[in-house]
This record gives C-alpha cells, sequence and structure tokens, in this order.
C-alpha cells in the first residue's frame, strides 16, 4: 500500500477531483450508466474518509457541471434525484468524520428540492471543522467568474478591482487554491473546473474510471505530491 508522509506541511490542503468514467464503469458491465454513478458515489464516500484521515483539510468534488445538462433527461433526472437523496442521508456519515458541506455553482437552475437539501446540509454540518466537503454542482469555473464579476460591478469601480476583491465574491470565499487536481477516467484536460483555483495546482491524470479509483492510488498521488517542486513561477536558488 501506498504511504504518505505525515508531516502537516506535506499534507495538500485543497484537491479538487474530477469524477469520471462513472457512465463508462456501468457501459462495460453492461449496466445501465446509473449503476455507474450509484457505484461513483461509493467511491467518493470511501476517498473522502481516506483524505479525512491523511490531514486534507478541502476536498472540492465536480457532481455536476453546467454542461451536464446536454446529458439525456434520464440521466439528469436521476443525477438530480441521488443528489437529492444522499445529501441529508449521509449525515451520521458527516458527523462521524467532521464534515462540513459547502456548495460552490449556480443554484438558479437547480431543482426546488435539491436547493433545499443543500440549504439544509450546509445547516446541518455547519460546526464540524476537521473536513469541508465542497459539492461543485451546476458548476463551470467561467460561470462563477462572471457572477462574480457581476457582484462587485455594484460595489467596486473597474479600475479598483483587486485579485482578493474577485476571491470575496466567489460562492465560498474561504475555499483556498487546489494544491491537486485530480481526474480520473484517461482524460486529460481540466472541463471547466475550479479555473481560478487550479492557477498552481499539480494536475494528476489517471487512467482508473472512477468506481474503481482506489484508496491506494490517492494515497500514491499523495505522496508523488510530496515529491512536486512547487515553486510558484519563483526561480529555485
Amino acid at each position: 500500500m501506498a504511504t504518505i508522509m505525515t508531516d502537516d506541511s506535506t499534507v495538500p490542503v485543497h484537491i479538487g477531483i474530477i469524477m469520471d468514467g462513472n457512465g463508462r464503469w456501468a457501459q462495460k458491465r453492461n449496466l445501465p450508466r446509473t449503476a455507474g454513478h450509484k457505484e461513483g458515489l461509493e467511491t467518493a464516500k470511501r476517498i473522502i474518509s481516506c483524505a479525512v484521515e491523511a490531514g486534507v483539510k478541502y476536498v472540492t468534488l465536480y457532481t455536476f457541471s453546467t454542461e451536464n445538462w446536454k446529458r439525456t433527461e434520464e440521466e439528469v433526472g436521476f443525477l438530480m434525484g441521488l443528489i437529492t437523496r444522499h445529501l441529508r442521508a449521509e449525515y451520521k456519515f458527516y458527523k462521524e468524520h467532521g464534515i462540513r458541506i459547502r456548495h460552490i455553482g449556480d443554484t438558479s437552475r437547480l431543482p426546488a428540492a435539491v436547493q433545499k437539501e443543500m440549504v439544509d446540509a450546509e445547516g446541518e454540518t455547519a460546526d464540524f471543522n476537521k473536513m469541508t466537503v465542497v459539492l461543485a454542482i451546476n458548476y463551470g469555473g467561467r460561470d462563477e467568474l462572471i457572477r462574480a464579476m457581476k457582484k462587485l460591478a455594484s460595489k467596486i469601480a473597474v479600475e479598483d478591482i483587486r485579485e482578493q476583491d474577485i476571491s470575496t465574491a466567489f460562492d465560498v470565499p474561504e475555499l483556498p487554491d487546489a494544491d491537486i487536481i485530480i481526474r480520473t477516467g484517461g482524460e486529460k484536460r481540466l472541463s471547466n473546473f475550479l479555473l481560478w483555483h487550479s492557477t498552481y495546482s499539480e494536475l494528476f491524470f489517471s487512467d482508473t474510471l472512477w468506481p474503481d479509483f482506489s484508496n491506494e492510488e490517492f494515497l500514491s498521488i499523495l505522496s508523488d505530491f510530496n515529491n512536486r517542486d512547487r515553486r510558484f513561477g519563483a526561480v529555485k536558488r
């Protein structure tokens, strides 16, 4: 099994995960794509548990993008139902691991039931402080930037806008930059995920389909992260 260093300085604070491959996982087994999403939910819980144990403070899960509305009505409906059914149903899991739930994305297009469950889940977990799990639902990096600009437009003159002003206008203003972005499923692109927060992220692309993504592979990525030379634009001396 892969291991990671235990020194706090080597543990990433924020990991973003593009959970790709649920549909293909199901199709390989002659199952409906919805079966892959169910299995993907169990993988997400397992990886979050592993991240909590490793000392990671924030995990952002790309749950449903602004582009995912292009999928079939059946699949979109199933995903929305899955979110609605499981958000608060997992309260015991959140409490056991000290997980606070937050949301990024445009809520205006989400079904009322999803909006309500999100508000309730955030409220019920507000005092948990071991890890924050951020669910990116109806989320797109460009959309988040546009909405942030609109918020600032009525408050600050264009010439006075600073980087920190933009950050404070995001859906979760305190969300730190992502140290790591992981994408499973074999694709090697960010697909409009955390565009602002990924400026200096270390990128890890896995061929593993998300339902098969193991704790061992996750810990191997964290171990690899410890060996990356992160200069943030500076020259190594």
